[in-house]
């Protein structure tokens, strides 16, 4: 890899802007009723670290879509005359970099909260300083019941182990099998899908037939394969990335196995189809979000606004899930602006408290209370096909039984 380009770049201001962002952002603060508020103006300036360099860039596709969402929002007027102000910074992906920027998004750039901060581990590692600071934290970009327990940490993506067990379920009641077994990712995207297939199985009075796990760097998982089909499993579920996806499927064809296939939402992605190509068809997706040719007036938003700011952006969940996340974020501040109450961090994180069952983006019902930020409660069955994704299943709440076992304390 040649580094002097990525050095530069590091070197430099990695932001995305929009409007008179760049004029916005050196001006100095001004008395303010809140961080990140410009009254007179109406303003608001809210942030995010995405990797914009690191192992995966393309990851920033999502805070692409969220930029491209206030754009839009922006030249239609904005919130109630209110323009937002999107400022990126790229963190490499790296959980040391992500506090560091989000002292620099703070301390210097002073935004009012964080909106699509990006990565499960990274948002992890801000948990601390963000608690201290009473920081917003919007639809971060990462799955894990660490980020659900925090009070101002507001996420749209799901528990895994809920999105495994709702591909079991699915199995079981709609494809009529009863042999399922996992293959997943040796991390806390694997484990969680891990407990959450037993746990459903176990309420069902059956067990995974087999389970084999693999490193996240793995680029050849025949052993895995191998090992759960032997076992005689008629459904496989794949708790990892599109590469370890298309690998599988790619050792399945040698071998002639002829089962189903089930991944989680983030893999229903056009660049899926690049790796796996026909593979691809027939798979099943457990998914928190519409597919992306949804007619839905919302996702045809998205897709003409990827067009005009982002064409050479690939069009699919990344995306679609940094759209959702920019419209959570209208959805309460204009909920905010509607209640009379001054524009404050505290406010803000009232009124994500007390949304019920709003769509937002591509979602289905959104929900938050005090005590329990598992912002998405439901999911549909997409089925890829054709080099499209097709939904097969409407959102359906997740099995209680699972629901209910990973649920915060006190509820």
């Amino acid at each position: 890899m040649n580094n002097k380009p990525q050095t530069m770049r590091r070197a430099v201001l990695a932001t995305f802007t929009i409007g008179a962002a760049l004029a916005l952002t050196a001006l100095p603060v001004q008395a303010q009723s809140s961080p990140g508020v410009d009254a007179a103006k109406k303003v608001v300036r809210v942030g995010a670290f995405a990797p914009i360099t690191g192992p995966v860039p393309f990851y920033a596709t999502i805070n692409h879509a969220t930029d491209a969402f206030f754009k839009d929002l922006n030249e239609r007027g904005g919130i109630r005359g209110w323009k937002v102000d999107y400022v990126v910074r790229d963190d490499g992906y790296d959980p040391a970099q992500s506090l560091a920027i989000t002292r620099r998004l703070v301390e210097n750039d002073d935004v009012f909260a964080l909106v699509t901060s990006n990565g499960t581990a990274t948002n992890i590692a801000i948990i601390p300083y963000a608690r201290s600071k009473g920081l917003p934290v919007i639809a971060p970009s990462g799955g894990s019941p660490k980020i659900i327990a925090e009070a101002n940490m507001f996420p749209l993506l799901p528990d895994y182990a809920l999105s495994a067990a709702s591909s079991a379920r699915y199995a079981l009641d709609v494809l009529k099998k009863d042999k399922i077994a996992l293959v997943w990712e040796n991390d806390e995207l694997g484990r969680r899908a891990k407990l959450g297939l037993e746990m459903y199985l176990k309420s069902r009075n059956l067990a995974p037939v087999a389970d084999a796990s693999f490193d996240v760097a793995s680029t050849d998982l025949s052993a895995q394969v191998q090992r759960v089909t032997t076992a005689g499993a008629q459904v496989v579920l794949l708790f990892g990335a599109n590469t370890h996806l298309a690998s599988a499927q790619r050792a399945a064809s040698r071998i002639s196995w002829k089962g189903d296939w089930f991944a989680p939402f983030f893999v229903a992605d056009p660049a899926t189809y690049d790796l796996a190509g026909p593979l691809l068809d027939g798979t099943y997706f457990s998914s928190w979000l519409l597919p992306v040719n949804s007619d839905r007036p919302a996702i045809a938003a998205y897709r003409s606004a990827i067009n005009k700011y982002y064409p050479n952006d690939k069009q699919g969940v990344f995306g679609l899930n940094g759209w959702s996340a920019g419209s959570l974020f209208a959805l309460a501040f204009e909920k905010l602006l509607d209640s009379g109450k001054a524009v404050t961090r505290e406010n803000i994180i009232e009124v994500m408290n007390s949304l019920k069952n709003v769509q937002a983006g591509a979602t289905n019902a959104v929900s938050f209370e005090k005590g329990d930020h598992r912002g998405t409660r439901a999911e549909a069955m997409i089925r890829a096909e054709g080099g499209k994704f097709n939904l097969v299943q409407d959102f359906t709440p997740y099995p209680e039984s699972v629901f209910k076992g990973v649920a915060p304390s006190g509820h």
